[in-house]
């Protein structure tokens, strides 16, 4: 008999060993997720993560806790959230930035070192100087490059981001020259134009928006097909006389290949439950940044044309060195 319940037991221990990580999979999320914010505090994509859980402990049943670490054009952020633990407790604001690491050379980091949860928006560009500076539209802006070489500078978030990008395809095709200022995120760039640090800024409109509010800069041209109802006397570039720009700036969710799909599952409900928030939308909608949401796998197919599309960009600006 003691032979027979011997037996009994070494089955029960078995079944628990392979049902303990199910169980565990099942009881997720258990404690507070951290989401890695890869840009300085302030941001868009630090203010666009924060109005996006504000009210998570209603849709995951935990508070999501925003974590901001910054450095090396976002790659210091997403890579530290490429290599966490791949257990749902680590998500990462992912951006446009990490479409370009591997064809600028940069790092041999891309979306395919995560499990893609969701895409949430995508910014258009605009160009921006301090409400003081001498240019009145983008015409006077080129006009002044022309006669002096290199002596605009242009505050951005990195090489090879999509607002650099914008501003070196524009010089590209009107045969100017800028001098570019790199910062880790919009937020000091907006500080650095405002000290009169940098003489230009391209950045999302909701990134803008406040500055533009309040008077403290102007706003030469969006890259649009029509004007923004937030900043309705700010013309397109093709109504100030230049081609529209594609160029634009993404953000999304990710977590680190290998995460277990019913943890996948809960992440990518409990999101999309947040982006769904009315709360999350009318802020999203006030601070005009504009919502654009693709589940797990229209993400991954939206990343593989983003490289497509960038490719050429920086091969344009003599930035495009692929890892292989």
């Amino acid at each position: 008999m003691f032979k027979r319940i011997g037996v009994m037991m070494v089955v029960v221990s078995v079944i628990m060993a392979f049902a303990a990580p199910f169980a565990g999979a099942a009881d997720f999320p258990e404690k507070d997720i951290t989401l890695i914010v890869p840009w300085s505090a302030g941001g868009g994509t630090d203010t666009l993560a924060r109005a996006l859980v504000k009210n998570a402990k209603q849709h995951l049943g935990v508070n999501v806790n925003v974590v901001n670490k910054t450095g090396g054009m976002g790659a210091v952020g997403m890579g530290d959230g490429a290599n966490s633990r791949p257990d749902g407790y680590t998500v990462t604001m992912i951006t446009t930035q990490l479409s370009t690491y591997r064809l600028m050379g940069l790092a041999d980091l891309s979306y395919r070192d995560f499990d893609l949860l969701m895409l949430l928006n995508r910014s258009m560009g605009v160009i921006a100087v301090k409400a003081d500076a001498p240019w009145q539209t983008m015409q006077d802006l080129i006009d002044y490059a022309k006669e002096n070489p290199g002596k605009l500078t242009v505050g951005h978030t990195g090489a090879g981001g999509a607002w650099h990008l914008a501003m070196a395809s524009l010089a590209t095709e009107n045969d100017v020259e800028f001098t570019y200022v790199p910062f880790d995120g919009a937020a000091p760039s907006r500080t650095a134009l405002l000290g009169g640090h940098v003489d230009v800024v391209p950045a999302g409109v909701d990134e803008l928006l406040q500055l533009y509010q309040s008077g403290q800069i102007r706003v030469l041209a969006i890259a649009a097909d029509e004007r923004h109802p937030a900043m309705p006397d700010v013309p397109t570039y093709a109504e100030a006389g230049f081609p529209s720009d594609p160029i634009s700036d993404w953000r999304g969710l990710a977590v680190a290949k290998g995460t277990p799909q019913d943890v996948l599952d809960v992440l990518v409900d409990g999101f999309k439950a947040c982006f769904e928030d009315q709360e999350f939308k009318d802020l999203a909608a006030e601070l005009a940044i504009p919502l654009i949401y693709k589940g797990p796998e229209d993400f991954k197919q939206f990343l593989i044309g983003m490289e497509k599309t960038l490719e050429p960009a920086l091969k344009a600006v003599d930035l495009l060195n692929p890892i292989e």
